[in-house]
């Protein structure tokens, strides 16, 4: 992948106390690193203050800090692409979707093989979700499904499907039971995760919706549309 650098330089400037200006240089500078994986890159996600999960087409996952870019510590397991990484802030526990159907945990200071395997959709799996208390997982299907999982002993504890519901992202509401989902189905749906129900559905939008997240006090919901 190329370089590709903006012209345009952006300045800061720092006031003195007699009024006078002095330009303390340009801001906002990207950091680039080598690259991490040997193909394409398709899903990032924080995992500690000072390091990122990153999963690939290469089929790894890689553990980076991002103030070196040092990749700390790499997992390989799945069949196919990586379509989605996740993790419980602060946690030591990466999970990782891939194309090959299945979920898998990592852990980072643990053996280079996963520490559980969740399987059970029947298409690629698109969407990865942990609790805030990282004892839940929930996961969302090209196949129409949304399920949950014990992620000590690895059970599914629930699976819910809804026609046309081809899942594009999953992401947990912070302090709070349910799961926000988008799907190529232009629709946002609000999961209650206690009993796997659809608690609400936004109206459809007009694109197919990509994307969601929630802000950190769990009152407002973003989603993303397709081009």
């Amino acid at each position: 992948m190329g370089k590709l650098q903006s012209k345009i330089s952006f300045r800061t400037s720092k006031y003195r106390a007699d009024g006078s200006v002095e330009e303390t240089g340009p801001v906002g500078a990207v950091q680039q690193h080598g690259p991490v994986h040997t193909d394409a890159v398709t899903s990032v996600a924080a995992l500690k203050p000072d390091l990122c999960v990153s999963g690939g087409r290469d089929k790894s996952v890689a553990v980076c800090s991002w103030r070196s870019g040092a990749a700390l510590r790499r997992f390989i397991g799945h069949e196919r692409e990586v379509t989605k990484v996740t993790s419980a802030l602060d946690s030591n526990r990466v999970f990782s979707a891939s194309r090959d159907k299945t979920v898998m945990m990592w852990e980072l200071h643990g053996a280079s093989g996963p520490r559980q395997r969740f399987a059970g959709h029947n298409l690629v799996v698109t969407g990865l979700a942990v609790s805030p208390d990282a004892s839940w997982l929930c996961t969302g299907s090209r196949d129409n499904t949304v399920c949950k999982w014990d992620i000590e002993t690895g059970e599914c504890l629930g699976r819910a499907a809804i026609s046309r519901n081809l899942v594009t992202h999953l992401c947990w509401v912070p302090g709070e039971p349910y799961v926000i989902q988008t799907s190529e189905d232009k629709t946002v749906r609000i999961w209650d995760s206690r009993e796997l129900q659809v608690a609400h559905t936004f109206p459809a939008k007009r694109h197919i919706q990509t994307c969601c997240d929630a802000s950190p006090d769990g009152r407002y919901c973003l989603s993303k549309k397709k081009g």
